[in-house]
């Protein structure tokens, strides 16, 4: 069985099928329905073989299903029919948590994306809790409008990463994980991570995808994150 990994982010969408060396990827953005994102997955994945898919989605979900619509794209994701779209088997996860599920090693870890936003999810011992961490009020806005994308153009790279640190503080204190994993495109702009956290790998989304079929959260306690 060999699965199809999408991750739906707020500037591109990764696609890739198990057994390529990498993702290839297309720009999404604030005007890209859920249509327009099933076409391109097509286009990009029409030369590869696969049997099931794992959809990193941004936003929370309720049994799989989306429950509110993205903050950084086009409407019409709550009630579309990805099965019918892609007419093969799928599994919908929050995006935060297909890339926390991926470089998950043990214990309880905090994960909090660095991208167009402020993603986040903790894994207790294996169960992964997709979270929304990132539209708390923090300051005069969200977190997320600090730390995520609007926050680094606003603010410059130092001061960005100053509030990343502060940030990372009260959610550490909030949560009181034995591990915090960063992840998401603009991790790679910290000149070095806050004490107790980790950089994610480039894979992470992609393993977590791999994850959800070909082992659940319990399974992956002892898995090195670049397995």
């Amino acid at each position: 069985m060999k699965v199809l990994v999408v991750d739906i982010g707020g500037t591109h969408v990764k696609v890739r099928a198990e057994g390529q060396a990498v993702a290839s990827k297309f720009v999404s953005g604030p005007t890209m329905t859920p249509a327009q994102m099933v076409d391109g997955v097509k286009a990009l994945a029409s030369a590869w073989t696969f049997d099931v898919m794992a959809i990193g989605y941004p936003g929370p979900l309720l049994k799989g299903h989306p429950m509110a619509e993205p903050h950084n794209l086009a409407a019409g994701w709550v009630g579309f029919d990805f099965d019918a779209a892609f007419g093969c088997p799928l599994r919908l996860i929050n995006d935060a948590a297909m890339q926390a599920l991926g470089g998950y090693q043990g214990g309880k870890m905090l994960f909090l994306g660095l991208g167009t936003g402020l993603g986040s999810a903790l894994i207790v011992n294996g169960d992964v809790e997709p979270m929304e961490l990132g539209h708390l009020p923090y300051r005069k806005a969200t977190f997320e409008d600090y730390v995520g994308l609007r926050g680094l153009q606003r603010y410059g790279k130092k001061k960005w990463r100053l509030r990343v640190a502060d940030v990372i503080e009260h959610l550490v204190t909030a949560t009181e994980p034995d591990d915090v994993l960063l992840g998401g495109g603009n991790a790679a702009l910290l000149k070095a991570p806050p004490r107790g956290c980790r950089i994610g790998g480039n894979d992470d989304a992609y393993n977590g995808g791999l994850r959800l079929w070909h082992g659940t959260p319990a399974d992956t306690k002892s898995t090195r994150a670049d397995s």
